[in-house]
C-alpha cells in the first residue's frame, strides 16, 4: 500500500534534512569543478591589483581530470549472451536519447562520488529514463545495497520547492518552503501517483566500490593540490608583474615632474649636474621566474600521479613520443577506465532491466552493455590485428566487425545488409572464407 499523506511529508522531511547536511560539500565540489574555488587567501588591506591577480591565478585542473575519465566511457549497446544485436529494449535508450544523456551521469558519478538513474512508465509501454546529480536527488539505501528504499527528488519552481518522494509503490508530489537551505522548510502533500514498477526505480551509479561507503569523486581529494596550484600561480603573477623586469633606482635626485620622469626613464643615458658623491644610481635584477614554473609542473605531476590523469594532459607536453611511450603513460588511467566501465556497467544493466519492465520486454539476465573502445591506437595496427584473427584463427570475420574502432551498431547492421545483397563486402568474406579453408592467410587484390 502506499503511504498515507502524513507518513509521506514525514519520510520526504527526513530525507530532506540529510540532503542538507551534504549540501554543503556537494556545492564546494561543484565550485572546484567550475573553477570558481576559492582564490588564495591574501593579507588584510591588499591593493585592489593584487586583488585581481590572486582571481587571475585560479587554474581550473579538476575539470580535466573528471573529463580524461568521462570522455572514455561511452556505451554503444545493449546485448544478451551470445547475442550478435542489441536487445529490443534497446530502443529505450535510443529514444530516451541516452547516447547523450549518458555523458551527464558519467560526469557528475566522477565529480561527486555518485549519481542517480530514474525510470517509471511512459504515457504509451514505453520508458522514461530520466538522471540526476546528487545535489538534486538523496537515496537512502538498507540492506539491499543496489535497489534503494525511498528516493527524494528536489526541484525549485517559482518561488517554491517542489520534491519528488518514490517508494517500491508510488510517486509522492511534495511541496516545499521558499528557503530550500532551511531545515524547518514546511511541506505539503500533493498528490500521489501508483508507478507500478514493483520497487523504488532508482539506480545509483558509484564512482569506486566502498565496503565502507566512502564513495568519494575524483575532485574532493584533490581539494590541496588544487589550491597549491593557486598559490605558486598567483606567486609566478605577482613576481611576473612586479618584478619580472629589471628596475633602476636614483639615489639623491628626484624628477621636478611627471614629463621629466618619464623623459628620465626612456633616455638611454641619464647625466646629472650633482656630482657622483651626491647622486647614485643602480638597478635591480628581476626576479627568475622558471622556480615557480618548475614548482607548478611538479604539482600538477602530483596531481596526475594521484588521480591517475596522464601527466601530458595537464602540463600539456607531449613531444616525439613512440606508440609504446603513450600507452605506457596511459596506462593508469586506462585501469581506471576499466574499474568505472565495470562498475557503471552493471548499473547501466539495472536501468535496462527497469527499462524492460516498463515496456514488458524480457532479457537475460546476463545481458550486459557494450563499451566504445576509446583506446588510443593506430587504425592501421587495428585494422591489420583483426584481419589476422579472422585469417589464422579462423574467427568468422562478421564477429570482429564490433572490435573495429567507433563503429556503431547501425554500422554493422548496414554492413550486414549488404553481405546479404551480395555487396563488395560479401565478396570479401567469401575471400576470407576461401583462405580459411585452404589454410593461408591470402586474400586476391
Amino acid at each position: 500500500m502506499p503511504l498515507s499523506p502524513d507518513s509521506a511529508k514525514t519520510a520526504a522531511a527526513e530525507m530532506l534534512s540529510w540532503r542538507l547536511d551534504d549540501q554543503e560539500r556537494l556545492d564546494r565540489i561543484h565550485l572546484y569543478l567550475r573553477g570558481k574555488q576559492p582564490h588564495p587567501s591574501l593579507p588584510s588591506g591588499a591593493p585592489d591589483q593584487l586583488t585581481r591577480l590572486a582571481k587571475m591565478s585560479r587554474v581550473n585542473m579538476m575539470k580535466i581530470v573528471v573529463s580524461a575519465t568521462a570522455q572514455a566511457l561511452y556505451v554503444d549497446g545493449f546485448r544478451q549472451r551470445l547475442a550478435s544485436e542489441d536487445a529490443p529494449v534497446w530502443t529505450q535508450w535510443q529514444d530516451n536519447r541516452m547516447d547523450r544523456g549518458q555523458i551527464a551521469v558519467h560526469r557528475a558519478a566522477l565529480t561527486y562520488g555518485h549519481a542517480y538513474a530514474l525510470v517509471l512508465r511512459g504515457a504509451e509501454q514505453d520508458a522514461v529514463i530520466k538522471c540526476f546529480s546528487p545535489r538534486s536527488m538523496t537515496a537512502l539505501y538498507g540492506d539491499d545495497p543496489d535497489w534503494p528504499q525511498l528516493a527524494l527528488r528536489a526541484e525549485p519552481s517559482a518561488d517554491k520547492w517542489l520534491y519528488r518522494l518514490y517508494d517500491e509503490e508510488a510517486v509522492y508530489f511534495l511541496e516545499g518552503s521558499t528557503d530550500a537551505s532551511s531545515k524547518e522548510s514546511t511541506l505539503e502533500h500533493i498528490s500521489t501517483d501508483e508507478h507500478g514498477m514493483g520497487i523504488t526505480p532508482v539506480v545509483r551509479f558509484l564512482n569506486e566500490e566502498d565496503l565502507d561507503h566512502d564513495n568519494e569523486g575524483e575532485i574532493e581529494g584533490l581539494f590541496d593540490l588544487q589550491d597549491q596550484v593557486d598559490a605558486t600561480t598567483l606567486g609566478l603573477l605577482v613576481a611576473q608583474h612586479f618584478a619580472a623586469f629589471r628596475q633602476r633606482y636614483v639615489i639623491g635626485w628626484t624628477a621636478e615632474s611627471e614629463a621629466q620622469l618619464v623623459k628620465a626613464s626612456a633616455a638611454r643615458l641619464w647625466t646629472f649636474q650633482d656630482g657622483a658623491d651626491e647622486v647614485k644610481v643602480g638597478e635591480f635584477s628581476q626576479t627568475e621566474l622558471g622556480d615557480y614554473l618548475k614548482s607548478r609542473e611538479e604539482s600538477l605531476k602530483e596531481l596526475a600521479s594521484i588521480s591517475q590523469t596522464p601527466v601530458h594532459e595537464l602540463i600539456g607536453s607531449l613531444v616525439n613520443l613512440s606508440a609504446e611511450a603513450l600507452v605506457a603513460a596511459e596506462a593508469g588511467q586506462r585501469r581506471k577506465i576499466v574499474e568505472r566501465q565495470t562498475g557503471f556497467g552493471e548499473s547501466w544493466g539495472m536501468v535496462m532491466q527497469l527499462a524492460a519492465e516498463a515496456t514488458g520486454d524480457a532479457i537475460d539476465i546476463g545481458a550486459a552493455v557494450r563499451w566504445r573502445d576509446t583506446e588510443s591506437r593506430a587504425l592501421a595496427a587495428t585494422v591489420d590485428a583483426l584481419g589476422k584473427m579472422a585469417t589464422m584463427l579462423g574467427i568468422p570475420p562478421e564477429e570482429l566487425w564490433d572490435r573495429v574502432p567507433n563503429v556503431t551498431q547501425d554500422d554493422i547492421n548496414r554492413w550486414k545488409a549488404k553481405v546479404a545483397e551480395g555487396g563488395p563486402i560479401a565478396k570479401l568474406a567469401d575471400q576470407l572464407a576461401k583462405a580459411q579453408s585452404s589454410g593461408s592467410g591470402d586474400i586476391a587484390a
